[in-house]
């Protein structure tokens, strides 16, 4: 893992966010999903966030010798500046534990956002009155 892999979630003070095998074990664990399941469902289950959270926070709370508790999570995600960073940082953790950046689909290649056709190629194939 490089540095630029590592990444940091605000919350009670700054934690690191890590999907390791464990963590990834003990979420397909928790969940009862596939990794595939838990990524096609996405991240608007509230529950499924916080069992990510929870297992992404695990070796941070051991490297601190702390007990991190499921039911703790909800407080921790209210104490981050806001949810779209929560939700940032989930996901390019769970991009890092496979390889990949954000942007990139899973073969590696970059996403490009579909461009909008302009404003003269929308007219073109329309008739002319």
């Amino acid at each position: 893992m490089n540095s630029s892999d590592v990444v940091f979630v605000q919350l009670d003070r700054p934690r690191e966010l890590r999907y390791g095998y464990k963590a990834l074990k003990t979420l397909v664990a928790l969940t009862g999903k596939s990794l595939e399941e838990i990524e096609q469902e996405g991240l608007g289950n509230f529950e499924l966030v916080e069992k990510l959270i929870y297992c992404g926070l695990l070796k941070d709370a051991r490297d601190n010798a702390e007990t991190l508790k499921l039911e703790q999570i909800e407080d921790l995600i209210d104490m981050a500046p806001s949810y779209k960073h929560v939700i940032d940082a989930v996901t390019k953790a769970f991009l890092a534990a496979f390889g990949a950046e954000p942007g990139q689909d899973q073969a590696g290649n970059q996403q490009q956002p579909a461009q909008q056709p302009r404003a003269s190629e929308k007219d073109s194939t329309s008739p002319k009155a």
